[in-house]
């Protein structure tokens, strides 16, 4: 038997052509209505790894951060903070939901049961399969949607829920029987628009307010009373936030790296150098978090409650910078908690590039701490 020079590149090059590739994610036919996918490994929800995503997407709230500042709110540690809790349980379902790529058209009612969460938690993470639906625009695609939760795994005490629908390739393409909605192109963790046509509506309908009102200050009496002096449709209270941060090496590889999210969008410049965005992208709970940690700089935030309606419009790329506009939706005095020293708050958020377009939108429902508590 001849024994070749493995090595030389001409002779590796050939076998290179030559050998099949062990593939890794499945394909839309791999998907069943109403099975339950159990992902693993899962991952330790660490105090470092807390902190590598607080700083870096800007969300400095002492509470996650200091121990003094979580004792003021009666915790003995500080806790893990909800936007690495769901970056985290989102991460550990990509090898088997979503690595073969594919566009992500939006993912809804996110909650968190349970918050806080202590560090140090093993979560475990298990998927239902919801629906397998046919693309009549993209026969290479198929529409799936799963219902994820994120457990602790000690405990089988829910941390984390969320819908999310994805495009995920299929084996053989093929012309789909049902529609999609006409969603456009974009990429993984990226979602395309949802195919409506605002020139359907009326035209008041699609008139900007004549004023925009902004809060006082950054509790939750600053936000009721902003409702309170814009009370008909030709005042909104909107407004934009300051802070923008740049994506580099570290948050669009290095962070979904961290929550297990394997897929090769964030980190395989190679493979990304022929799609459609020409270069690796950011993951989409980063582009959401450091959004809404610069929204959170300009409030009193006690705790998420819930998200709905997240959607991702376009490519956010190494070089991108992400800022954050703000519209207050509703007030409550109301809580999900027995805190009397905080309110609810009903926001939508839109994250936005350099260039003034969107790359994220989605509606927020938190806590906000009362003056006499933030004070």
């Amino acid at each position: 038997m001849t024994e070749y020079e493995w090595t030389d590149p001409d002779t590796f090059a050939s076998v290179l052509e030559r050998v099949e590739t062990r593939e890794k994610g499945h394909f839309f036919e791999d998907f069943e209505e109403g099975e339950t996918i159990e992902h693993d490994p899962g991952l330790r929800l660490t105090r470092w790894g807390n902190e590598l995503w607080t700083s870096q997407t800007l969300n400095h709230d002492p509470f996650y951060w200091r121990a003094d500042a979580a004792r003021e709110r009666g915790q003995e540690e500080t806790p893990i903070h909800p936007d690495y809790l769901l970056a985290a349980t989102l991460g550990c379902t990509v090898e088997d939901l979503s690595e073969k790529g594919g566009y992500f058209l939006g993912r809804t009612n996110v909650q968190f049961p349970t918050d806080p969460v202590a560090p140090g938690i093993d979560l475990r993470v298990e998927s239902e399969v919801l629906e397998t639906t046919r693309s009549n625009s993209r026969p290479e695609y198929g529409i799936v949607t799963w219902h994820t939760r994120g457990y602790d795994a000690d405990t089988d005490r829910t941390l984390c829920a969320y819908e999310r629908t994805n495009m995920i390739p299929r084996r053989e393409p093929t012309e789909g029987l049902e529609t999609d909605g006409g969603r456009a192109d974009s990429s993984d963790n990226v979602s395309g628009s949802d195919g409506s046509d605002s020139s359907d509506e009326p035209d008041d309908q699609r008139t900007l307010p004549e004023t925009f009102v902004i809060p006082e200050g950054t509790a939750f009496e600053d936000f009721e009373a902003a409702l309170e002096r814009a009370p008909d449709r030709d005042t909104a209270v909107a407004y934009r936030h300051e802070r923008g941060r740049t994506m580099d090496d570290l948050t669009v590889a290095g962070l979904p790296l961290a929550t297990l999210n394997t897929a090769k969008q964030h980190h395989n410049v190679d493979v990304m150098a022929d799609s459609p965005s020409g270069d690796i992208v950011t993951y989409g709970d980063v582009t959401r978090s450091t959004a809404l940690g610069h929204a959170r700089s300009d409030e009193q935030t006690l705790r998420e409650v819930r998200f709905t309606d997240e959607r991702f419009h376009t490519f956010v790329t190494p070089g991108d910078t992400v800022y954050c506009f703000t519209r207050v939706l509703e007030t409550s005095r109301e809580t999900t908690t027995a805190n009397e020293r905080a309110g609810t708050v009903h926001f939508e958020h839109v994250a936005f590039n350099q260039h003034d377009e969107p790359v994220y939108s989605g509606r927020r429902t938190a806590e906000i701490a009362t003056r006499d508590a933030s004070n």
